[in-house]
């Protein structure tokens, strides 16, 4: 079948901006699902795009780039596993497709989408069953998504490399329906899916086998994540100085985190946290080696995080005092 089919015929009849909707991740147990917008212009030419299931990896990360390229413009919608939890994965569905086209810098005509109909107003709408074998935006649009929660999944395996997430993307395989009964469920798993539900760790499982402080820097990671960061690393440094708990990107800065874990059992949410000469020194050559060993010279942030567990969701507090580097020789406070 011709993938513009659908396109001519409404650009032929004075729909000229078509976006093309999909998403990816409606079936895993753990991760976001993630959907996408895509709209083309009429001369538009990418004969390579096509269904992504039936794209490898290596070749979808390629067509990302051409697409966007491509593209008059590009919307991305992220629904994560808690709303998934809480609206269930259809609606969290439909979120995560409004959302994507909320970030379209074009207000669409016409909006192609595939599968049955969707839950999105205002627009008018052409609901195309298998369309991401049938309409190219279709099929660049479930690119986009599919690459973009891939990479999320690909970040969320450095921070529980247990779990196996690079490989499965949170897809229910043997070996991680094993890792679930065998360690519990992780924060981003999802809580209302089967078997997950039935494996979910309580406060207790973790006290007991000292899990909270590593509990407190993957919550830390999620939510950097959440933040737009892309996690480069979890626990820098030796045994003896190990003040980094993550290293992040984030608008082309170099952010390295500490956090401090506790509970809310004891009314400790006021605790002050602030650094000494000592540790302030500790972090900075923690920072420094990073830096050498990468042969960076870069700006940097220092952030430090209090994350309070034990009574309901997880309190997340950044400090009010933060360093930063504009070169390697010099650093200031900020605050």
């Amino acid at each position: 079948m011709e993938m513009l089919e659908f396109e001519r015929k409404y650009w032929d009849s004075d729909y000229l901006n078509i976006a093309g909707i999909d998403e990816a991740g409606r079936g895993p147990l753990a991760g976001p699902v993630v959907a996408s917008a895509v709209i083309f212009p009429k001369d538009i030419e990418l004969a390579e795009v096509n269904d992504s299931k039936k794209i490898s990896e290596k070749k979808r990360e390629r067509l990302f780039e051409d697409i966007y390229a491509s593209a008059l413009c590009i919307g991305i919608g992220i629904v994560h596993e808690d709303e998934i939890d809480e609206k269930n994965i259809l609606q969290a569905t439909y979120v995560a497709m409004r959302k994507a086209i909320g970030q379209l810098s074009i207000e669409p005509d016409m909006i192609l989408i595939d599968g049955n109909k969707a839950d999105i107003k205002h627009y008018k709408q052409k609901n195309i069953i298998n369309g991401d074998q049938k309409s190219l935006s279709i099929a660049a649009a479930s690119i986009i998504a599919k690459v973009t929660r891939d990479r999320v999944m690909r970040q969320y395996d450095l921070i529980f490399p247990e779990f196996g997430f690079a490989k499965h993307k949170g897809y229910g395989t043997k070996k991680h329906m094993e890792v679930i009964k065998k360690r519990k469920a992780s924060p981003i798993h999802r809580k209302s899916f089967n078997p997950v539900s039935k494996f979910l760790p309580t406060f207790a499982y973790m006290r007991r086998n000292h899990l909270i402080d590593r509990l407190g820097k993957q919550l830390l990671a999620c939510h950097l994540i959440r933040m737009g960061h892309d996690i480069l690393c979890i626990d820098h440094g030796s045994f003896e100085i190990r003040e980094i708990d993550v290293i992040s990107r984030h608008e082309e800065k170099l952010i390295f985190t500490k956090t401090d874990t506790m509970t809310l059992e004891s009314g400790n949410e006021d605790i002050d946290l602030n650094i000494d000469s000592l540790q302030e020194n500790r972090v900075l050559d923690c920072i420094h080696e990073y830096m050498k060993d990468n042969e960076l010279d870069e700006n940097f942030h220092f952030n430090r995080y209090k994350i309070f567990l034990g009574k309901g969701k997880p309190i997340i507090k950044m400090m009010a005092k933060s360093y930063k580097q504009d070169s390697i020789d010099k650093v200031n406070e900020i605050y």
